[in-house]
């Protein structure tokens, strides 16, 4: 039955068939605009967010449409919510989404959204390494930036199951870790995520005859990163790194225990340790390098690129011997004989004796 409006008693036949043609026209034109406003509508900028960016996260394919809209919906997600709940529906979108982390940037149309979405265009997680010392660590930083809980990405660091399919062990694990920014999807499993940074170590030893190096000078890849774990903790001073790097080579190769102060700090696990006292020497572990001589069974940090080149690349020298200087500059006196150095030794504990007597004055005042 027509509406009132479209009523056409009392019109002759040939005048109804042309009415009605009009109503079909009137009725076409406007699902034609409403289409048009719709293909409009997917085209304009939906984001309502005011950040250059907005991350959505699909943990489950099951509750992936409820997920996603939970996330676009409110002041910082985008507009037009409806729209794009009815165009996903009927390209059966969240039938084929997978879990994974997805970027919507500030400016972007309904349409490039949906078909980020339609073609799982995942946004990888960026893991930034820098210097790391433990196994924990490198769980936590995972854990911040990957779906995978710390904990478990603990784990796996732990158990030398796990790592077997590695070729490492828990004490040797960190040496597969070159600093360096790494994008991986935010989904990864732990098992991925370490095979992902195995290989760019292959790559990084393979490359510039960094291998080569290390065999000149009687020493395998991990030994050479232990090593440069051990002067990466001693000195931030780039143009030191090879001095201090000759030094415990030079007590390497001539059998002298290492004696290096940050391999207590990492035996006893307390890296707020400023001076190592004769106490902390007792510590009983194969990380104690004054007990035990060679390189302890893993690296103590990781080690900067650059640091791994100064080991390698080091200077032919005989020092044995280095402590920071008495100017306080950060760096280091090296010496050749065990006097020298405790002369250099002396001349620093005097100075920070007086620095020291200085500071309880001005306390006290």
């Amino acid at each position: 039955m027509l509406l009132p409006l479209f009523r056409t008693e009392g019109i002759p036949k040939n005048n109804k068939i042309c009415f009605m043609k009009k109503i079909v026209l009137v009725i076409l034109v406007l699902i034609i605009l409403a289409g048009g406003i719709g293909y409009a509508m997917l085209g304009m900028n939906a984001t309502k967010f005011d950040a250059q960016h907005k991350f959505i996260y699909v943990s489950s394919k099951s509750s992936a449409k409820d997920t996603v809209l939970s996330q676009l919906s409110g002041a910082d997600g985008i507009s037009n919510i409806g729209l794009f709940s009815f165009v996903t529906d009927r390209l059966h979108i969240w039938d084929r989404i997978k879990t994974g982390r997805f970027e919507i940037k500030k400016g972007s149309s309904l349409k490039s959204i949906i078909m980020m979405f339609r073609r799982n265009e995942q946004a990888p997680a960026k893991l930034v390494i820098n210097k790391l010392r433990t196994r924990a660590d490198l769980a936590g930083l995972i854990g911040r930036q990957f779906k995978l809980d710390s904990l478990n990405a603990l784990s796996f660091l732990d158990n030398n199951d796990s790592l077997k399919v590695l070729g490492v062990d828990t004490n040797t694990v960190m040496s597969l870790v070159i600093p360096d920014t790494y994008l991986l999807n935010w989904n990864s499993s732990m098992r991925s995520i370490m095979e992902r940074l195995q290989d760019y170590q292959k790559n990084f030893w393979s490359s510039d005859g960094r291998t080569e190096k290390a065999t000149k000078l009687g020493l395998t890849p991990l030994q050479v990163y232990i090593f440069a774990s051990i002067v990466e903790e001693e000195t931030n001073n780039n143009a030191e790194k090879g001095n201090v790097a000759s030094v415990y080579y030079n007590r390497y190769k001539t059998d002298m225990p290492l004696g290096a102060d940050p391999t207590i700090r990492f035996a006893l696990n307390d890296f707020t340790i400023k001076r190592v006292l004769s106490g902390h020497l007792q510590v009983q572990s194969p990380y104690n390098t004054y007990k035990n001589k060679g390189l302890p069974p893993g690296p103590i940090c990781t080690p900067s690129q650059k640091t791994i080149d100064a080991v390698l690349n080091q200077p032919s020298t005989k020092y044995l011997f280095f402590v920071a200087k008495s100017d306080f500059s950060g760096t280091h006196e090296f010496s050749e004989t065990f006097q020298q150095h405790v002369q250099y030794a002396n001349q620093y504990r005097q100075e920070l004796d007086k620095r020291m007597a200085a500071k309880d004055s001005l306390k006290k005042q």
